[in-house]
């Protein structure tokens, strides 16, 4: 027989699977946003990675409750120096995105 303690660690460990495998398609939707939008602004990523550095609840226009998560990633001009920059996404859909103030080549 199963017991009560048994199912609940089952649907914890399924949740943190869940989340898990959520966030790293998300984390890969910032990445690739964050590849793009380098190479259309002439700069080049760095580490090709993106890093979460907050997360939050937020509601979006319709009410509804989502994920809120702001990634950073680095970017360079000229090979030396590094910039910061910023994708915020809402769920899975970008809402912004910025570069830190840099010198052009």
């Amino acid at each position: 027989m199963i017991a009560l303690s048994d199912i609940v660690l089952i649907a914890v460990i399924s949740l943190a699977l869940f989340y898990w495998w959520q966030t790293r398609g998300l984390k890969e939707i910032a990445y690739q946003t964050a590849r793009a939008h380098c190479a259309k602004m002439g700069v080049e990523l760095l580490d090709q990675a993106v890093f979460l550095r907050k997360f939050w609840f937020k509601r979006d226009v319709n009410g509804t409750l989502k994920g809120w998560r702001s990634y950073y990633f680095e970017f360079t001009t000229d090979g030396e120096t590094r910039y910061m920059g910023r994708i915020i996404m809402l769920g899975p859909q970008v809402t912004h995105i910025e570069l830190e103030p840099h010198r052009l080549h």
